[in-house]
């Protein structure tokens, strides 16, 4: 992490050089595109890069599972590395491409991820791009991935970019011109606190605007985000960037200004350094009018400068001889099949996982995802040199001993033209090779094109969002058709989101779930490694599987009441938190230390920088090696402010053999006591709180579908009982 003096260094070499600038100089280098400056030596740079889940857009690189995939690993550590892993090949492909003389969109240091925005909604077509729907464990994986990009070193490894700040989830077909309006104990108890982390503790580099509208004022152009939350509550040091062409948006949109000047100058003014657009082409008319000041302009300047000295741009840094080799080498390669292996979740098992290669003959694969790249690799991907979908993977898994049928089944998408005259037209097939087969892997699920970001290249004309959670009814009609014949059905389910799965959670005949996600360019490995028992399943999921959109608010509605595990009121289908695995673990002996400042009374800055020690006893019982995720959860029960259910507080994977038992250390922060009033206000009102350590959930659902008790612990702040 760039210690204070490396930042002041820079800075400092960033006001010597930004000094030098004429005021058009100067304001030339706050677009995205900023040109060369070749009488200071000033190289041409393009700040957009992508790095969401592997360098994106630039060619060959490694493609990691998609960020919802990654998160359902629950392991901070492993996507740190993750993380590290990315950032060195984005620094070799710069490298290649600097000694080329290529300084092109794509191609820099600047990588505009992770997104942590809150899932809050299983509608919104980008929620696979972020860490899920809860606020701690997207803060510790949002530090974490910032920590493995920027790195430890003298300079950035890359600068990393948290977006977007900050209520910002949807729906995306009105995301240029929405109002979302969130009250402050939801801005500070749900919508904020991972920003907060990965500002203060991971100190990432750059913080991107969101196109909407917070509470009336527009994201890019915030008083209260950027200059009373970012600069002056959190300190933030780094600099601020504008999502793509969203201050156009102010003036088109969203009517706050009324010319593209305005717009230019209010964004500038509020304190957007840099503008992924072109509304700063009128800087300088903004500062010929009298809109701004050059102060204004020279302060965005010298921002944008410090980051490109910390990446050491203008000298030489620690991460200049990385080499091309390093791009999608076979360790980085084996790294995504060991993510995706850990992130795929087991819904369901009716004895039918793992697959006994011995006791079958023949096997279907089904399905429109079955040997479909687009299913692998999610949106905001780069382009892999080895592909294995999951047909692939099955086949390379059995070789001859088993024979593979294969058909497509459906259509992936719910209503294209060429399905409209016969969306039937491939169930036949599917029914003929299942009845010729022993057991059938049926793959289904959305891509890209079905769930994405308004306006992309896969979705250009309309909304990325979902209408409902249900499949594409021609892949339901496929999977209802399939499960009457009788034989016995695994389904993978491939989307990045939750959806619909009660006809195949209820089915006899559906004897196996997987939920794979987005799972990487080599994602159909880790599916077979786990169809096979290759490898334990052991993914968690980290959002949300309702029953229907019955019991949730509307979607333009941001106020937490009835969302996410934390405030449902309604069962869930398959709760946050839950996934199976081949084996079977107990919890027992819980412990807790708390410091004795934790008290009513004590400052709560004092009490946020605390932590407690917890100690669990987890003792693998089942018949397979297997990692597990021991999960803990903290229930308030005095605090008026509380939230309805019980929070995620901690967790830790662990890797378990057969008849083993650990005794496992983890640490809580005592914030987790904390409860947030209606003013946004972090406050310690109650001493009486239960903490829960288990493998899911303390909920009824959790509990009677994972068959696994949790261990709950009573804690009295007063007496220190535990």
């Amino acid at each position: 992490m760039i210690n204070n003096e490396q930042r002041k260094q820079a800075r400092k070499q960033a006001r010597e050089l930004v000094a030098q600038m004429s005021l058009e100089e100067k304001a030339s280098q706050l677009k995205y595109n900023a040109p060369a400056i070749k009488r200071l030596g000033v190289p041409a740079y393009n700040w957009w890069n992508e790095a969401l889940h592997g360098v994106a857009r630039a060619g060959t690189a490694t493609m990691f599972p998609q960020a919802i995939a990654m998160a359902a690993v629950f392991d901070d550590v492993l996507l740190k590395e993750t993380a590290d892993v990315i950032s060195t090949e984005a620094r070799a492909k710069y490298n290649a491409f600097v000694s080329e003389n290529d300084r092109g969109i794509y191609k820099g240091l600047t990588v505009w991820s992770p997104n942590v925005n809150i899932f809050r909604d299983p509608r919104w077509g980008r929620g696979h791009e972020t860490y899920g729907e809860d606020p701690y464990l997207t803060s510790r994986l949002g530090v974490a991935f910032i920590e493995g990009l920027q790195g430890d070193g003298e300079h950035l490894k890359t600068a990393a970019c948290v977006k977007h700040f900050a209520v910002h989830s949807g729906p995306e077909a009105v995301r240029h011109e929405f109002n979302a309006e969130a009250s402050k104990k939801d801005m500070w108890e749900t919508y904020l606190p991972a920003f907060e982390a990965c500002v203060k503790e991971a100190n990432v580099e750059a913080v991107m605007g969101a196109y909407n509208r917070v509470n009336g004022e527009v994201c890019c152009g915030s008083k209260t985000l950027i200059q009373d939350i970012l600069r002056g509550d959190w300190k933030f040091e780094g600099h601020f960037v504008s999502d793509c062409w969203a201050i156009r948006d102010f003036h088109e949109h969203h009517m706050v200004t009324k010319t593209p000047t305005e717009s230019a100058a209010l964004a500038l003014k509020t304190g957007c350094d840099m503008n992924c657009g072109n509304t700063y082409l009128h800087i300088v008319k903004a500062y010929q009018e009298g809109l701004i000041t050059e102060e204004d302009i020279t302060r965005a300047a010298e921002r944008l400068f410090t980051t490109r000295y910390l990446l050491g741009m203008f000298g030489s840094s620690e991460y200049d001889q990385i080499p091309y080799e390093e791009v999608e080498n076979k360790a980085h390669r084996e790294l995504a099949v060991q993510m995706a292996e850990k992130s795929i979740v087991l819904l369901k098992n009716e004895g039918a996982l793992p697959i006994q290669k011995e006791q079958i003959e023949k096997i279907a694969v089904i399905g429109p995802n079955a040997n479909s790249r687009s299913a692998l690799i999610g949106n905001y991907h780069g382009t892999s040199s080895h592909y294995v979908t999951v047909l692939r993977g099955i086949q390379d898994a059995v070789g001859e001993e088993i024979l593979v049928h294969y058909a497509q089944g459906s259509h992936l998408s719910r209503n294209r033209e060429e399905v409209l005259a016969d969306p039937d037209d491939r169930l036949a097939e599917a029914v003929v090779i299942t009845k010729e087969s022993d057991i059938a892997v049926v793959c289904l699920g959305l891509d890209e094109t079905l769930e994405g970001e308004e306006g992309d290249e896969g979705n250009a004309y309309v909304s990325g969002d979902k209408n409902d959670l249900e499949l594409p009814e021609s892949q339901q009609r496929l999977l209802e058709g399939l499960a009457e014949i009788g034989k016995p059905i695994i389904l993978v389910v491939m989307t990045g989101s939750a959806v619909n799965l009660g006809f195949a959670k209820k089915h006899p005949n559906v004897k196996a779930i997987l939920q794979a996600w987005y799972p990487g360019a080599e994602g159909g490995r880790a599916v077979a490694d786990i169809l096979f028992g290759k490898v334990s399943p052991s993914g968690k999921l980290p959002v949300t599987f309702y029953e229907s959109l019955d019991g949730l608010p509307a979607f333009e509605d941001y106020a937490m009441k009835g969302r996410t595990y934390r405030y449902m009121e309604c069962p869930a289908q398959y709760p946050f938190g839950y996934g199976l695995t081949y084996s079977k673990v107990t919890l027992s002996n819980v412990k807790v230390h708390i410091p004795e400042e934790v008290k009513i009374g004590q400052p709560v800055c004092v009490i946020k920088q605390l932590n407690a020690d917890v100690s669990i006893d987890i003792s693998n019982i089942g018949d397979y090696d297997t990692d597990e995720v021991i999960e803990l959860y903290i229930k308030n029960h005095e605090s008026e402010y509380a939230v309805k259910n019980h929070s995620l507080c901690g967790f830790k994977r662990v890797h378990l053999s057969k008849d083993e038992t650990q005794t496992v250390q983890l640490q809580i922060s005592c914030g987790m006591f904390l409860s947030v009033n209606d003013e946004g206000k972090s406050i310690l009102d109650s001493s009486l709180f239960t903490l829960y350590a288990g493998v899911s959930q303390p909920d009824e659902v959790s509990v009677k579908l994972s068959g696994v008790e949790p261990a709950a612990i009573q804690i009295n702040l007063y007496s220190k009982t535990l």
